[in-house]
């Protein structure tokens, strides 16, 4: 086992000690967030800080950067309200990945993505997303700690693929085919171990 104390993690090289915190939560979910600003041009980021907040109301809440440069996804959500979230099938790792680069024209046109409008919604989905959510902006948090931001929303519209919502609610999403990632740029597809069930005391859970 190897042991790094705190004295050598601020010692490390800045990518070095990126690549390391970054990939020591393991394996998360990854998505491109579709935003849009009061002129009509779209942009498109990937986004690995997305996070289960409430079932009811439906919450997300996605972690920023400290806001410190230009954060055009941030802008778009606090000026328009609105944004989606769109799962990544493993076909478009590649273009989503790219989607990080610094753009001067939309990222959807710039790395292969197709923008899709719903009525309810003023952002832009992606449609080669097999999982979509349509949110609107409900708070915005600063972490004192690093001046990161957090986003809370809610979610006012779902869209998934045809076969992948079953009948308890649960959405398989290896069927749906999102890929997940570590760190900041290692992306990975699944294999389910197995579902089991609500877990209580002295029953052992049950397979679903």
């Amino acid at each position: 086992m190897i042991s790094i104390s705190q004295n050598d993690i601020k010692q490390y090289d800045k990518y070095y000690r990126t690549h390391l915190i970054n990939s020591l939560t393991g394996f998360k979910s990854v998505s491109l967030i579709g935003s849009i600003d009061r002129e009509g041009f779209t942009n498109l980021a990937i986004f690995s800080q997305i996070i289960h907040v409430g079932a009811n109301p439906p919450l997300i809440g996605i972690l920023f950067r400290p806001d410190t440069g230009a954060r055009h996804t941030l802008e778009n959500i606090m000026n328009v309200q609105h944004f989606t979230i769109n799962h990544i099938p493993a076909s478009h790792a590649r273009h989503a990945h790219y989607t990080s680069a610094r753009w001067k024209t939309s990222e959807f046109e710039a790395c292969g993505f197709t923008p899709q409008f719903s009525e309810l919604l003023k952002a832009p989905y992606v449609k080669e997303s097999p999982v979509q959510l349509g949110c609107e902006f409900v708070e915005r948090q600063q972490i004192q700690a690093n001046g990161t931001i957090l986003i809370i929303a809610e979610i006012k519209e779902i869209r998934v693929a045809e076969g992948t919502l079953l009948e308890d609610g649960f959405v398989d999403l290896e069927k749906a085919g999102s890929i997940t990632c570590s760190g900041l740029d290692s992306y990975h597809t699944t294999n389910k171990i197995a579902r089991y069930s609500y877990a209580k005391a002295g029953k052992e859970p049950e397979e679903l």
